[in-house]
Order: C-alpha cells, then sequence, then structure tokens
C-alpha cells in the first residue's frame, strides 16, 4: 500500500470576471498581480472544508478506510464545535457520510478520492478590499505518485459553487507544503516545489510562481528530503507560522545523522534562526517536543504535533500516547494561541496514512475582515 511516507501547466485564470462578479483586471493570472493575498491561517473563518475519502484502493481494505473514516468524523465534529463544517463528499456516498458526520456537519457533492483537503482543496486569497479569490495549485498527486483525476478538481469545484474567481499562475504542488504568515513571508521545503515532479522550473522561477500564487514577496527555503514520502516533506509537518515573525518547529532531543528526518528538521531550524522575514525581522522560534513513546507501531506514522489546525476560537493538535510529551505541546500550544481552546485528538489512522490534521483541513477565511 502506498503511503505519503513512501516513496499542462496552465497560465490561464479561469473565470475571473464570471464568477464573483468582481472588478479583477481579466488578465491577472495570479493572486498578486490583482492585489490578493492568502490571509493568515489564525484570521476569523467562514468555514473549515474537509474532504470525506472515497476509495478503498487507496487505503488497502475496508477495514483500513473505515478506520481513516472515523478520524475524519472525530476531526470534523471537533472542528464544528468552533466553526461550521464543510465535508466534500462523492454524491453516491454522502448519505452514509451525513449519518456518521451527524447534523453539526454540512456535506456538499464534489467527488472525492482522498481526504488531503490541504493539498487537493481550495488555496484562498483576500484582497485588500475584502474579496475573497481561490489560487489554484494545480494538485497532481503529490507528482503524479497517486490517482488524482477527481482531488486535481476539487479547488476549482469548490470556487465555482462559491462563485469565486480563480486564479491560476501555472505552479504545481500542494497546500501543505507552503507556509505562508500573510504578510508576505512564505516558508517552504525545496524537496516538494524546486522538483521536476511538480516543476521543470529552474529555483528563482519557481519561487515567483509560488509568491505571485500567494500573494507573498519573500522566500525561506530550507532543502527538505526528496523521495523518502509522498510528498517530498511538506513543511507544514515540520515548521508553521504561529503568527508574523515567529515560527513553531518541531525538534528531537537530539540528532540522528542516520535518519534523514532528523538531518533535515536542524537543518530547516538553523536557517530559521538566520532568516529575516518580509519585513527584516529575525524569527522567534518555538520548539516543539518530538513524541517518543507512541501507541502507534507503523513504520511510517506521522507524529507531527506541528501539523495543528487553527480555527474560530480553538486549536485543534494531535496526541500520539507519550503524556509527557503530549501535555508539554498542548501547554505550549495554549500559550501560542492566547483565547483559544486547545484540543488533543487521537488521529492515529490518519498518521498511520501519513498526515495529520493540517493536512486533512482548509481554512476559508471571512471576507471584509
Amino acid at each position: 500500500m502506498m503511503t505519503r511516507r513512501k516513496v499542462m501547466q496552465s497560465a490561464a485564470a479561469t473565470g475571473l470576471a464570471a464568477l464573483g462578479g468582481s472588478a479583477i483586471a481579466a488578465d491577472a493570472t495570479s493572486a498578486k498581480a490583482a492585489g490578493f493575498r492568502m490571509p493568515p491561517e489564525s484570521d476569523p473563518h467562514e468555514r473549515t472544508f474537509m474532504q470525506w475519502p472515497s476509495r478503498t484502493s487507496i487505503y488497502g481494505s475496508q477495514r483500513a478506510l473505515d478506520n481513516v473514516r472515523s478520524r475524519i468524523i472525530l476531526i470534523a465534529q471537533t472542528i464544528a464545535r468552533f466553526e461550521p463544517v464543510v465535508v466534500l463528499a462523492r454524491p453516491e456516498q454522502m448519505e452514509k457520510a451525513a449519518k456518521l458526520l451527524g447534523p453539526t456537519v454540512e456535506l456538499w457533492p464534489i467527488e472525492t478520492e482522498d481526504l488531503w483537503c490541504r493539498d487537493s482543496g481550495p488555496t484562498f486569497v483576500r484582497s485588500a478590499a475584502g474579496e475573497l479569490a481561490v489560487a489554484e495549485i494545480n494538485f497532481n498527486g503529490w507528482g503524479g505518485k497517486q490517482t488524482h483525476a477527481d482531488d486535481g478538481r476539487i479547488a476549482r469545484r469548490v470556487a465555482e459553487r462559491l462563485r469565486l474567481p480563480v486564479f491560476d499562475n501555472g505552479i504545481i504542488g500542494e497546500g501543505g507544503g507552503i507556509e505562508f504568515d500573510g504578510e508576505g513571508t512564505a516558508l517552504a521545503h525545496e524537496s516538494s516545489w524546486v522538483n521536476r515532479n511538480r516543476n521543470k522550473q529552474p529555483k528563482d522561477e519557481v519561487e515567483q510562481l509560488l509568491l505571485d500564487a500567494l500573494g507573498g514577496e519573500h522566500m525561506i527555503w530550507a532543502p527538505g528530503v526528496r523521495g523518502a514520502d509522498i510528498t517530498d516533506y511538506h513543511i507544514d509537518a515540520l515548521a508553521r507560522f504561529v503568527k508574523p515573525g515567529q515560527v513553531v518547529i518541531q525538534l528531537p532531543k537530539k540528532a540522528d545523522a542516520n535518519d534523514p528526518w532528523s538531518v533535515s528538521a536542524l537543518e530547516t531550524y538553523n536557517i530559521l534562526k538566520a532568516a529575516r522575514d518580509a519585513q527584516g525581522r529575525k524569527l522567534d522560534i518555538v520548539v516543539l517536543p518530538e513524541p517518543v513513546n507512541i501507541r502507534s507501531r507503523s513504520r511510517d506514522f506521522v507524529s507531527s504535533y506541528v501539523n495543528y489546525y487553527v480555527c474560530n476560537g480553538g486549536v485543534v493538535a494531535a496526541e500520539f500516547g507519550d503524556d509527557a510529551a503530549d501535555a508539554e505541546a498542548k501547554s505550549i500550544l495554549e500559550k501560542l494561541y492566547p483565547g483559544r481552546a486547545a484540543v488533543s485528538l487521537n488521529i492515529d489512522p490518519i498518521g498511520e496514512a501519513g498526515g495529520g490534521i493540517h493536512c486533512s483541513t482548509q481554512q476559508q477565511p471571512k471576507a471584509h475582515v
């Protein structure tokens, strides 16, 4: 079974005038060119999007798929305590999904294959006037590693339903592969973007495409790890912007030269220590612990506290059975996000599938904040 831990381009802006009726230049093919920018995740949300995984073939058995779905239900119901949640599902699976998800979660009939809404769902951008649009990131199954005939169309289908314009400057990748502070600074691993399985352009051109797609001005790159997992090491499993000028990163207590994840994590940390953001500030870096005594025995398990999700009034994170590390991580997140309730969930089947809570969610920011 392929998991996330194992191992065309278009310059047209679709529907810029027809969708939403916004006064956007017809020749603007990127969010930045039209004056849009991706807001920080901590901004107020209209709703959270998630996806109902539909294909047994991806997970190897019905039991494995059902286990993953049980955690999608848990995450959706938890977030619904704080803000509206919409789960996208294949029309023929909506009735069963609705019964399992319950009345607090809304369903939309949009074909899905897998659950990773951070990667295949819509990336929202907002103008200074408060208009919303979608930046098309052109999900291609993590470089063609997994089927994505339906997942590759989800972003545009959501935009069509919401009657929002779509910007497409040709960048190819996934939302989990990029962090953005909302004020112009982006953070990513080169392995997920400057990679011929997504983008064949030189690094400087890929960087400009990314910044243009998100409305950014400054990029902080770290090398990452190629080929060791399906994502080529998404940054949102390691380091996140808490707010402009502040980053949280998960680090092991000791470096392991034989572990590429350990080596890359410390390499990224050192780059962040030396970096400055778009405003010229040095970054305040907060370290989260690495869990050790975890429940899962899966070799490919993703045990990332950093892969949390910020919603209206809440921070939803994972716990892994390491009582000391779980408690420390929750305490740190409570301090980083004052005024929000920190909730820790057992999402082991999703970790065994190679992701986390952030990977399974995608926020729609409120317009006119």
